[in-house]
């Protein structure tokens, strides 16, 4: 048996974008700012892309700037617009529970001069509203917050976020961190209020090393690549035309049949976490009904750490995560689980599991059966 449950990591490529990117690689290599066939015929794929994609979000084509993935799309959104805007302030907003790529970036600009405010969340993970309301100031120009996070599956409501930021600092952008939500919720940039929108293609079954960050067109964002000017002037360096292509059909079937393929996770999740709290000590972390991410589980398992427990299930052929796999190499606690004030024993044996539209009920069945085995024999080994 294999089961394949950190889709929240890495998904598969799908078949059909795997063989457009080989075809693009072995044969419509051409390089996009070549003037002869060739170049023309790669730069149609990049139109191409771009099409797909924009019509996901109901947005213009030229909104959206292909990246290396969400980490550059993050980047850029804050570094870019932090530089263009700090004439009109210096005050950026985000929360205690982003992703790494937000975080380490926010502390660079703290250390360029700006100032940080970081927004506290409940015990389910959501951000605390009271908190953002007074944190927004006349000189606040950017607030950064994720629409799902990537540990628990907690899912912000960025429509109303918006409606605040509008209120209370109308200059202000909005940027939204949507690597775990797009592909699982509808994201309509312009009438959610979003002004900047981050994903990553190697998260909804597309290759690696490839994402876009959506720019709406009144945003005021430098560059922060420079080079040969391609993509407007906002992202230099030739662009990567297998991956681009291939994130752009990886997109357009991340939409097809939508409605069905979300309503099936959450099916399948509620079982799931059903069948966990039938086992002994188990806890589940944050909200895991319909108001959470369709895809993700984070669990606490009493008595057993983490590591051991991913390595347990491993060796049957199970593959989970004991938190953000970008993070995974780092031995310190989760910054998302001490915001939301897990208890210590609880956040040193947490572990994540995330599904795609790959994943089987059998999958997920078989995985209860080895967890209700294996927990007992963890627990008493620990004892000892």
């Amino acid at each position: 048996m294999e089961a394949y449950l950190d889709n929240s990591a890495t998904t598969r490529c799908e078949k059909e974008v795997a063989e457009l990117v080989t075809k693009l690689m072995l044969e419509d290599y051409g390089n996009p700012s070549s003037m002869h066939l060739k170049g023309v015929e790669a730069e149609k794929y990049i139109k191409e892309a771009k099409t797909r994609i924009a019509k996901t979000l109901k947005a213009k084509e030229k909104e959206i700037i292909f990246t290396s993935g969400g980490t550059e799309s993050d980047n850029m959104a804050l570094i870019g617009v932090a530089m263009a805007n700090k004439r009109a302030g210096k005050h950026i907003i985000t929360t205690e529970i982003e992703h790494a790529a937000i975080h380490s970036t926010a502390a660079y600009l703290e250390e360029m001069g700006f100032e940080i405010t970081k927004i506290p969340v409940d015990n389910n993970g959501k951000i605390k509203r009271e908190a953002l309301e007074q944190a927004l100031r006349e000189d606040t120009i950017l607030v950064s917050i994720m629409h799902v996070n990537n540990e628990v599956g907690a899912v912000e409501p960025v429509e109303e976020i918006a409606k605040l930021i509008k209120e209370k600092s109308p200059k202000a952008y909005f940027h939204v961190d949507a690597i775990q939500s797009y592909g699982k919720f509808k994201i309509v940039p312009k009438r959610m209020g979003i002004d900047l929108l981050s994903v990553s293609g190697h998260k909804i079954h597309g290759p690696k090393g490839i994402g876009f960050l959506y720019v709406n067109e009144k945003v005021k964002m430098n560059p922060i690549i420079f080079g040969g000017g391609q993509q407007s002037g906002m992202r230099s360096g030739t662009e990567n035309v297998p991956g681009i292509a291939g994130l752009g059909l990886a997109c357009e079937m991340a939409y097809e049949s939508f409605d069905e393929k979300v309503e099936r996770l959450y099916q399948l999740k509620e079982e799931f976490c059903e069948g966990l709290l039938k086992l002994e000590d188990v806890k589940i972390n944050g909200i895991f009904d319909k108001t959470s991410a369709p895809q993700i589980v984070s669990a606490s398992f009493k008595g057993i750490r983490s590591e051991v427990l991913l390595h347990t299930l491993e060796d049957r052929g199970i593959y989970i995560s004991a938190g953000s796999a970008c993070s995974s190499n780092k031995p310190a606690p989760s910054k998302t689980l001490l915001a939301m004030k897990v208890p210590k024993e609880e956040l040193e044996a947490t572990i994540r599991f995330s599904f795609s539209t790959h994943t089987t009920k059998g999958e997920l069945d078989d995985t209860l059966e080895v967890l209700e085995e294996v927990l007992p024999k963890l627990r008493k080994y620990t004892r000892h």
